[in-house]
């Protein structure tokens, strides 16, 4: 019986000390912006058109407690082109997740940001055809866009106050 109550104990301990979120501060290079992730992000770059042009993106990602967290960033050389092109980024997004009419948009303010942001929220389907929740941050600062985004079967507000409080400029 002792042995049995030891074993319970190690496992609660065990657990404890690995939470589903674990979240920490992220600084993407290159970029005067932080947040909070849960989980260690992987790092991917890739050549997207933007503005009419070829221009270079970098995300940061990671999954935990089934949500896929990823931030984006690019520069788009113009700050008179970001507006356009944060709309056409939306537009893409909400097209690749087949997100019908439940799609809001409200001002979202990103901490030590001057100009407000746009938080878009919508459910949709992914590509295999289950169903799936976003919310996403887009938002420029000068010459560079932004988007902060989760996508869950599930969005829990509290995970999601949490990763969009977190975004800040330093």
């Amino acid at each position: 019986m002792r042995f049995l109550i030891n074993a319970a104990v190690a496992l609660t301990v065990l657990t404890a000390c690995n939470p589903t979120f674990n979240w920490r501060d992220v600084r993407p290079d290159g970029t005067r912006l932080a947040l909070l992730l849960p989980c260690k992000p992987d790092k991917a770059q890739r050549t997207v058109p933007m503005a009419s042009q070829p221009t270079e993106m970098n995300l940061l990602s990671c999954d935990a407690g089934g949500v896929t967290f990823a931030v984006s960033m690019a520069d788009v050389n113009d700050p008179g082109k970001t507006g356009a092109v944060l709309a056409q980024w939306q537009s893409a997004t909400l097209t690749n997740i087949k997100a019908g009419s439940s799609v809001t948009r409200d001002a979202f303010k990103v901490s030590g940001l001057a100009t407000s942001a746009v938080m878009v929220k919508a459910t949709g389907q992914r590509a295999n055809g289950q169903a799936v929740s976003s919310q996403a941050a887009y938002f420029a600062q000068d010459s560079r866009v932004f988007q902060a985004v989760m996508y869950a079967d599930n969005i829990s507000p509290d995970v999601a106050d949490t990763f969009f409080s977190g975004l800040k400029f330093e």
